[in-house]
């Protein structure tokens, strides 16, 4: 359920939002974001502190990629005049959207764990007070195996997005890189503390 576009101008007002916290997890594509997504969802299941956020992409949906909501361009537009998103983006041609809902999910202590672009980042860190940023990454040659063997794109294009994937670096202490080049149970457990970390601080927060 979205937020009305009133409550999103109210939490706007207040920013950065505080008490909870959200997880940024960025990456070049074929790094294996949403596998190790995938993995702290499995193991965290029934956690109620924890939001993993269904992203609203203007690309459909299918069983090769991230099960996510699709709007088409026109549509797309519309809800973002409507306040429906927290913070939107372009990236490959795609507009990509979190839902408002976010914000409340933040403001009342939840975790939210959300896959993002790395060039949005300094706009999360003036929307949230606690921002988390876990940057999934691997060789060169294993993400150019990947992305060529998802069959999408040409080898030029393949090319293209890993040079576009090195433009942008993430510095800060928020920021935590975790190599999923290997078996995605070591990603995933790094991951895992990450979140664990985020709740603890979460629950923390709450009380003060």
């Amino acid at each position: 359920m979205m937020v009305s576009a009133l409550i999103e101008r109210e939490l706007a007002e207040s920013l950065p939002i505080r008490n909870g916290v959200f997880v940024a997890v960025v990456g070049p594509s074929g790094a294996g974001k949403d596998t190790v997504i995938g993995y702290a969802k499995a193991r965290f299941a029934g956690e109620t502190r924890l939001e993993f956020v269904r992203r609203v992409i203007t690309r459909p949906s299918d069983a090769a990629s991230e099960d996510h909501d699709t709007l088409a361009d026109a549509a797309f537009a519309e809800a973002e005049a409507d306040g429906a998103f927290s913070l939107c983006w372009d990236a490959h041609g795609l507009r990509y959207g979190l839902p408002a809902d976010v914000d409340w999910a933040v403001a009342n202590g939840h975790v939210a764990v959300a896959n993002v672009s790395r060039a949005v980042i300094p706009a999360l860190r003036e929307r949230y007070a606690n921002l988390a940023v876990v940057e999934i990454t691997a060789a060169p040659e294993i993400l150019a195996e990947r992305l060529a063997a998802r069959g999408r794109e040409s080898r030029g294009e393949v090319l293209a997005r890993l040079a576009r994937s090195t433009s942008v670096k993430l510095t800060g202490p928020d920021v935590t890189s975790i190599d999923n080049g290997g078996d995605k149970e070591i990603a995933g457990e790094r991951f895992a503390e990450v979140l664990r970390k985020a709740m603890a601080f979460s629950d923390l927060s709450d009380m003060i």
